[in-house]
């Protein structure tokens, strides 16, 4: 469903509600962000809920801060509580034109009932596979249960938006409807070669010549982080002074500093100083398997790295085996090591991975999001109650 930025029409008031929110680290808080961001600079009144992040801490204009609690194996995050009551009354006294409501915990599913009670049209984001989650946290079998349980909380919204033809396609084919494709960008002003740091590197006790292989996220079970050590160390028989850098951190950092000494933690980094790290790499190791798009594969590029990742998200969307990095086939931990092995032993063929990479991604901006973000609101603002959106 192709949309114009002009199909915005005039300022409009919205609401989004999130369960998490910058200075949090991840893909789901830095999406919701940029989305309000590109909202407000189309002239657009956006108010946000989110959980409170800290005990006493003070709303900040058009926000407001709901009863969290701490979210199970995800230490620093929370999740809203229950919130109708709260929701009604807020949005009774100042009607949202539409509501985006990004995540699908407790006050996910608050935001919906509201939203249906006041006639609001509202949109959902699919920002996370929870599904495959069962699998990496040992319990395979509730993989179903989950899918019907995010079919059952996206189908009472009017859209659910989506990053890749590839996830529009699958949720289709399992009973969702109305999902909407809402493409990603990537900011390639901060994520830019020019932010390698000679001496960053150095810190790092790297030789000039030496390749480095790193991984940015949240280190835990469900980024299939086995497969990047497998492949470094596979990598590291070839080229014994290339070194491994992790940027990030989660409940697996302990064990692996403790297993592998030679390895280079960074912890969390943000805005200018994960440009520098990102484009002080020389090759991005990404086998997540869990993720729904996967925003550092386009970071990755945009810094000019070369990138083994599996095909699918991003990756299926904007990676093109053997000329920016490596596409593998999803499952094909061979592949990727494989792969790993060749692009990080060959300085010359990382360069020009590299550079193609950066080209791939230039014409990706973050205002077309938006654009296309505000169109898919005021269409929805626009709609009677009982219209659906159509699916792309």
């Amino acid at each position: 469903m192709p949309v114009s930025a002009a199909s915005a029409g005039s300022p409009m008031r919205h609401a989004i509600v999130t369960e998490t929110w910058p200075p949090e680290v991840n893909g789901v808080a830095l999406t919701v962000e940029s989305l309000a961001q590109g909202l407000r600079s189309r002239g657009h009144q956006v108010s946000l809920v989110r959980p409170r992040q800290s005990p006493g801490q003070v709303a900040d204009a058009g926000e407001t801060l709901v009863r969290g609690a701490n979210l199970p194996r995800y230490p620093g995050l929370k999740f809203g509580l229950p919130a109708t009551r709260t929701l009604l009354r807020l949005w009774s006294g100042e009607r949202p034109d539409a509501i985006y409501v990004a995540t699908e915990g407790p006050l996910g599913w608050s935001a919906l009932r509201a939203a249906r009670r006041l006639g609001i049209p509202v949109a959902t984001g699919f920002h996370t596979r929870f599904d495959r989650y069962m699998r990496d946290y040992g319990v395979a079998f509730l993989q179903p249960v989950a899918l019907r349980w995010m079919r059952h909380f996206h189908n009472l919204a009017d859209a659910t938006l989506v990053p890749t033809r590839e996830l529009r396609d699958f949720l289709l084919g399992h009973g969702f409807h109305d999902v909407v494709l809402l493409p990603r960008a990537v900011d390639t002003r901060r994520f830019n070669p020019s932010q390698r740091d000679a001496a960053l590197r150095e810190s790092w006790g790297v030789a000039a010549d030496a390749p480095v292989a790193i991984h940015v996220g949240r280190i835990a079970a469900e980024k299939n982080l086995g497969l990047v050590v497998r492949a470094f160390r596979t990598l590291q028989r070839v080229r014994p002074e290339a070194r491994m850098a992790w940027i990030g951190d989660g409940p697996e950092r302990a064990r692996l500093q403790r297993e592998h000494p030679d390895f280079i933690f960074c912890g969390v980094q943000r805005g200018q100083a994960l440009a520098r790290h990102f484009a002080s790499g020389d090759l991005f190791l990404f086998p997540s398997l869990s993720e729904t798009f996967g925003n550092v594969t386009l970071e990755a590029m945009a810094s000019g790295v070369a990138t083994v990742a599996f095909d699918y998200g991003a990756t299926r969307e904007h990676l093109r085996d053997g000329a920016h990095g490596a596409a593998v086939a999803p499952g094909d931990e061979e592949g990727f090591i494989a792969a790993a092995r060749h692009i990080g032993s060959d300085a010359d063929l990382r360069h020009v991975m590299a550079t193609a990479a950066r080209e791939a991604v230039s014409g990706l901006r973050p205002e077309q999001v938006a654009a296309a973000f505000d169109g898919i609101l005021a269409r929805l603002a626009r709609s009677k109650p009982h219209e659906r959106l159509a699916a792309a």
